[in-house]
């Protein structure tokens, strides 16, 4: 397959080109600087050195966990790319989050994530946002 999964998170400016190139969104090399510098932990995907996937883990790194930024580049999905990034985010977790941790995610990928553990969470209440 020519893939090599590194711990690391990519630099700002690949940060930003996978997210358009998945469209995950937008965001500005300093908005991604800023938020790579501050997560707990990273993985990425490269052929060639070219970043193809990456996925981070964002939180407090003891109450809560959050799997954010789980991108694959269209012309390499289907390789199981996903699976070994969430795959990396969930063992580390796994090794380092106390018992009482509550990880979560926010997903439109039906039926993928609940092979790691996760359920759909039944809400009595109302999520909410804010975009800044």
């Amino acid at each position: 397959m020519g893939y090599e999964l590194r711990e690391k998170p990519p630099a700002p400016i690949e940060y930003v080109r996978l997210r358009e190139r998945a469209e995950l969104g937008v965001r500005t090399e300093a908005t991604a600087k800023r938020g790579l510098e501050n997560g707990i932990y990273a993985v990425t995907i490269r052929r060639d050195d070219d970043l193809v996937g990456m996925g981070r883990l964002v939180g407090d790194d003891g109450c809560f966990y959050k799997l954010v930024d789980i991108a694959v580049a269209p012309d390499h999905q289907d390789q199981g790319l996903g699976t070994r990034i969430v795959e990396a985010l969930v063992e580390y977790v796994e090794k380092n989050a106390p018992p009482s941790a509550y990880v979560n995610l926010v997903s439109n990928v039906d039926g993928f994530y609940e092979r790691f553990g996760f359920e759909a969470i039944d809400l009595d209440q109302t999520g909410m946002y804010r975009r800044m």
